[in-house]
């Protein structure tokens, strides 16, 4: 059986550029502005690591803490993306 793919342009993580957008990965949940992205890496603008989700229904993170600059972020380390909460 012959499989056709087709690439979309701005699609999947590129999409959020200049959004916010929330990084779920093998150990940590990274949040913020999504500014930067290459073959390895993705930056975050406002970054911050969310502690504890509360309801993933609320529209605010029960516990997150503000990371001190820009924040770069391995793409091989990111399980799913999306927007959830500000």
């Amino acid at each position: 059986m012959k499989i056709l793919v087709k690439e979309v342009e701005n699609e999947g993580l590129s999409s959020f550029l200049g959004k916010s957008v929330t990084l779920w990965c093998g150990v940590y949940i990274y949040t913020g502005t999504l500014v930067g992205l290459n073959d390895t890496c993705c930056k975050l603008q406002n970054a911050r690591v969310v502690y504890e989700t509360g309801p993933l229904t609320d529209k605010v993170w029960k516990d997150t803490q503000s990371l001190p600059s820009d924040w770069y972020v391995m793409l091989q380390s990111i399980e799913s993306f999306g927007f959830m909460k500000e």
